[in-house]
């Protein structure tokens, strides 16, 4: 960054390393900036090439892909799975649960590592353990049912190293309205993922004849993502897109990190927002596809299923809705957010409020709909979830940028273990267990079976709508945090300089400690 008029030899302009530690002269929060200044300007060589970029976010997006194909073929071959070791609504939940909380224990853990060591080398580890679980799950007999969802639970480490770390190697490669549109396509995945959990799940179930062999399609998959993992993705400087390549070192303890993100509001906030959209659709993706077979059984479309292969007409149209509406929701979010951000400041969390309390209304008119009309009950599930699906990519931007380079990993292992906890951890569980209470009350029939799951699925709307009042609260906030956490300042071009001046930037000096400027005015 030397000052346009200087003619002082590179050997003896100070290189500078961007740091946000107390002891650097650039002293986090204590500046204001855009992001014109984060983009790199011409002539600058970054860390990474714009095309080594591109191919890793491919990666990272493929191995997202199926970490969401995998955790949802389950809810797939649900049916099956009941049919198979003769258990109820709660004790099947208990296979996401178990999932859930491996998955949101170790997420801290995760997020500490991926601060401070190689991120590659985490998520390759993880990745690993994930393909060995995974496929381990599909080799469990009837009478081992506990060894299937300790298995499941295992499955939870691979996805708690991948998930955490991912979408701050991507914040580490791309700036700006870039990094908004590969975050987007980034978390596209997640409901692309999921939707093809389910096509594939039943399928694959019905073709074989056996539910077991759902489970062994994304380990075999999973072996080609973790090649691609080893030589295709980089592990960039924390910082590198904001800092040019230079990246950005800071000294903190756990402790210390977890107490900036507690103090701050926006990140609090949304991350309440982000745990009841995990509550709502942890509970509709897992248990979604079971209320629409129980409805067609109701209104006398089908016949119950009594053994397994049950019918996977269900599971196939939920998850084409799925992918579609997640694709299309996405997008429409990104797109939202990306015209209204210079024009409205908080466009963010707004655009997140409009989606969950939109889809409120929707899924409650799908849940009562659907003893008299499938056709109009598949509407307003397609309606609600292109709502929630505006979230996805504008939920993770959010977090980018209201949280420092170098602390951003701990605050997705953070966001990731309260949502998972207080959100889609208990959610398939709590829903099934209120279904077993309601369907004890009264004699078991077809319908009461319906009507126990359908009552017990009215939570979800309310939640959603206790998620856009959080967002609603986030917008009062977003504005001053994200100011505060961008880590350099634009300033204007410094007047010309003699040989003897120094560049006008406050940096930490690597050699020897010295300031090698001073803030213009």
């Amino acid at each position: 960054m030397e000052p346009k008029g200087s003619v002082t030899s590179p050997r003896d302009i100070p290189i500078p390393r961007w740091s946000l530690s107390s002891s650097s002269g650039l002293h986090y929060g204590s500046f204001v900036n855009s992001l014109s200044s984060l983009t790199p300007q011409a002539g600058e060589k970054a860390s990474i090439s714009p095309r080594r970029a591109y191919i890793a976010v491919a990666v990272l997006c493929y191995i997202n892909l199926l970490n969401y194909m995998e955790r949802y073929t389950i809810a797939g071959v649900l049916l099956n799975i009941q049919k198979f070791f003769d258990i109820n609504d709660s004790i099947a939940a208990l296979l996401q649960t178990a999932f859930i909380c491996s998955f949101l224990l170790l997420a801290p853990l995760f997020g500490y590592l991926g601060d401070r060591y190689n991120r590659k080398y985490i998520m390759i580890g993880g990745l690993c353990v994930w393909l060995v679980t995974a496929a381990g799950s599909s080799l469990v007999t009837s009478s081992l049912f506990w060894l299937l969802m300790l298995l499941r639970a295992l499955v939870g480490v691979g996805e708690a190293s991948y998930s955490t770390i991912a979408p701050t190697i991507i914040g580490d490669l791309f700036v700006g309205t870039q990094r908004s549109a590969m975050i987007c396509v980034f978390y596209i995945f997640i409901p692309v993922g999921s939707g093809l959990g389910y096509i594939t799940g039943a399928g694959i179930a019905t073709v074989t004849g056996d539910w077991r062999w759902a489970l062994r399609v994304t380990p075999i998959m999973g072996l080609v993502g973790l090649f691609l993992l080893v030589f295709l993705c980089p592990n960039p400087p924390r910082g590198a897109a904001e800092t040019h390549g230079e990246g950005v070192t800071e000294q903190s303890s756990y402790l210390e990190d977890i107490k900036y993100l507690l103090k701050n509001k926006s990140y609090v906030l949304s991350t309440l927002g982000v745990t009841a959209t995990a509550f709502l659709v942890g509970a509709l993706g897992f248990w979604t596809p079971n209320f629409l077979s129980r409805a067609q059984v109701f209104q006398g479309l089908q016949l119950p299923c009594k053994t397994e292969p049950c019918n996977p007409t269900d599971s196939y149209i939920f998850g084409a809705v799925t992918v579609v509406t997640g694709i299309l929701g996405g997008c429409l979010g990104t797109g939202l957010s990306r015209w209204f951000r210079n024009k409205v400041p908080n466009a963010d969390p707004l655009i997140c409020a409009v989606g969950l309390l939109g889809s409120a209304p929707c899924l409650f008119i799908a849940l009562f709909v659907a003893s008299a009309n499938i056709p109009t009950t598949y509407v307003f599930i397609f309606i609600g979830e292109v709502l929630i699906s505006l979230n996805w990519a504008v939920m993770a931007d959010i977090l980018l940028y209201v949280v420092v380079p170098t602390r951003r990993s701990t605050a997705e292992a953070l966001q990731i273990s309260v949502c998972h906890l207080l959100g889609d951890a208990g959610s398939p569980y709590l829903v099934g267990v209120i279904s077993d209470a309601i369907r004890r009350s009264k004699p078991t029939t077809h319908s009461w079976d319906f009507d126990s799951l359908k009552y017990s699925l009215l939570l979800c709307p309310f939640v959603g709508i206790v998620g856009g009042v959080f967002f609603l609260l986030t917008a009062f906030y977003i504005a001053e945090d994200r100011k505060a956490a961008l880590p350099l300042v634009e300033e204007d071009p410094p007047p010309p300089q003699d040989p003897s001046s120094e560049p006008s930037m406050e940096l930490k000096n690597q050699g020897d400690g010295n300031k090698a400027g001073q803030k213009q005015p």
